[in-house]
């Protein structure tokens, strides 16, 4: 499982699917698909979140 905080899902989501990044653990095990998100108006409470999950 892949936890990120981003401001720019449709662009981070790209960038995964194109590999843009080909060392990163989503480029190494073929993951390309968004599974789940939640979406929240500061970016510290998204961290806390995304700290929860992992």
């Amino acid at each position: 499982m892949n936890i990120e905080v981003t401001n720019d899902i449709e662009e981070r989501v790209k960038e995964h699917k194109l590999r843009v990044y080909p060392d990163a653990f989503t480029a190494k095990y073929n993951c390309d698909k968004l599974i789940y998100f939640e979406e929240f108006s500061n970016g510290n409470e998204a961290v806390t979140r995304a700290r929860q999950f992992k």
